[in-house]
């Protein structure tokens, strides 16, 4: 699945001398979190977040009150708090390869670019999460069978024609190694499929059955 698949498109974008109180007012009406900012080009240039605006103050705020603090504050300018340096996500890109990005850099959401930096639409991890579930069937009842494999090719394969001739369908299957112990996993997700049966008949190829539970 491809970040042009989940992202929200057009995306609402900002110019940097947008004022402070016009983006959060544009993030409460839109339900956002982030707004990617834009030149006069429409190519990207910066990232405002709702805790960059909420926490927006400059150091001699705190030595003034009421109207004159509020007469600053409508002063200040998206290109007085934004973040140049975006991270940020071609179109094209898988969505596990966006998820690693959020997660490996602690934010929740990133512009989607194409070739000629223009926004073309923002990826978040509501997104992510929404296709994760759609990938893995979240929410449908079925057969879970959580296996250890052999490292080598054709064990895919192999399964699936043996939940297949007993009758059984895959809706999903999902892999993952434990480097540190050298162990290769695999969660396979069926219909119509007795699991007593199956698990016997996994056991009798050789394969390690760790967990069969059906939701």
């Amino acid at each position: 699945m491809f970040v042009r698949d989940r992202m929200s498109s057009p995306a609402v974008t900002i110019t940097p001398d947008t004022a402070l109180q016009d983006a959060l007012g544009l993030m409460h009406e839109g339900q956002f979190r982030r707004l990617p900012v834009v030149d006069d080009r429409a190519e990207l240039i910066g990232i405002v977040s709702e805790r960059d605006l909420l926490y927006a103050s400059p150091p001699p705020a705190a030595l003034l009150g009421g109207q004159e603090l509020d007469d600053l504050l409508s002063e200040l300018r998206v290109q007085d708090i934004m973040t140049e340096e975006v991270i940020t996500s071609a179109p094209n890109a898988f969505i596990e390869e966006a998820a690693r990005l959020m997660a490996d850099n602690k934010i929740g959401g990133l512009p989607v670019v194409d070739e000629d930096n223009h926004v073309v639409g923002v990826i978040t991890e509501t997104d992510v999460f929404r296709a994760f579930i759609e990938i893995y069937r979240a929410g449908h009842s079925g057969l879970y069978l959580t296996l250890e494999v052999p490292d080598r090719k054709g064990v895919i394969v192999e399964l699936s024609k043996a939940i297949f001739d007993w009758g059984g369908k895959i809706v999903s299957v999902s892999s993952f190694c434990d480097d540190r112990r050298g162990e290769h996993k695999l969660i396979i997700k069926g219909h119509d499929i007795e699991k007593d049966r199956v698990v016997g008949v996994l056991e009798s190829l050789g394969y390690h059955v760790i967990d069969a539970h059906e939701l």
